[in-house]
């Protein structure tokens, strides 16, 4: 990646996290100027109630690839099992590997505190890959070139805006995504199989519906129709600046 433009990469654990924490954002960036990128974690081969692992794992890439279209991304899995996503030096290799073949400017991932592990887990493993992928001696197996930089790192929403004890979560940055809305949703109906897998494994009748109305509920606290929040990661060596707010407004 030498092309000069700025990177954004959105790392999340399944296909449609991206559609429904940060499509909104995704689209800001890239008329800003910003080169796109989606990668999941897994296929979301556990996503749905009555079709086999191998069958849903197909569909839900093709999906993904179809809602990244919508946001102008390139699209990737890292092919992780769902629900099997832990925290270990071959998972940290893959993340890394992934990371440097982007070289991303900026990254969004889950939030460290959100409602379940893969999760969890993919915001420990992103963070740890945004510091460890300068690092000249960390090797993968890949070969893959050291990143030029420690990114820019933001946390998406937790799902709902709460954490694990249904606290809710403050945002360091909520971008305006009133613009975005309409296309945001085009890319989350992309994920026609999630349906039937949310209204029985989550209790959401309506995900389409669910989601504008988070996104409502964030856009109201900055006083507009919709927005997405995010918190960034700000500790040392990550950019403490906020690229967010530089670029979007906020």
């Amino acid at each position: 990646m030498t092309d000069g433009r700025p990177r954004a990469l959105a790392l999340m654990p399944h296909p449609d996290d991206a559609e429904i924490l940060c499509a909104g954002t995704l689209l800001r960036l890239g008329r800003a100027g910003f080169d796109l990128h989606i990668m999941t974690m897994t296929a979301g081969d556990l996503g749905s109630p009555d079709r086999p692992r191998a069958e849903i794992a197909t569909i839900r890439r093709e999906e993904a690839r179809a809602g990244a279209a919508v946001i102008g991304a390139t699209c990737a899995c890292l092919e992780f099992d769902d629900v099997r996503i832990v925290f270990d030096n071959p998972s940290r290799e893959r993340v890394v590997a992934a990371l440097r073949r982007v070289d991303p400017t900026l990254v969004i991932t889950t939030a460290p505190d959100d409602y379940m592990f893969d999760h969890i887990i993919t915001s420990q493993l992103v963070r740890d890959a945004c510091f460890t992928a300068p690092a000249p001696n960390y090797e993968t197996a890949g070969g893959e070139r050291p990143s030029s930089r420690v990114p820019y790192l933001y946390y998406a929403d937790c799902i709902e805006g709460v954490d694990m004890f249904g606290v809710p979560v403050p945002a360091s940055i909520i971008v305006d995504i009133t613009g975005e809305i309409d296309a945001k949703t085009a890319a989350l109906e992309c994920h026609q199989s999630q349906r039937a897998w949310l209204r029985a494994q989550h209790g959401m009748d309506d995900y389409i519906d669910t989601m504008r109305r988070w996104s409502a509920r964030r856009g109201a606290e900055i006083g507009v129709a919709f927005g997405e929040a995010f918190r960034q990661h700000r500790g040392h060596p990550y950019p403490s600046d906020d690229l967010l707010a530089r670029t979007l407004g906020g």
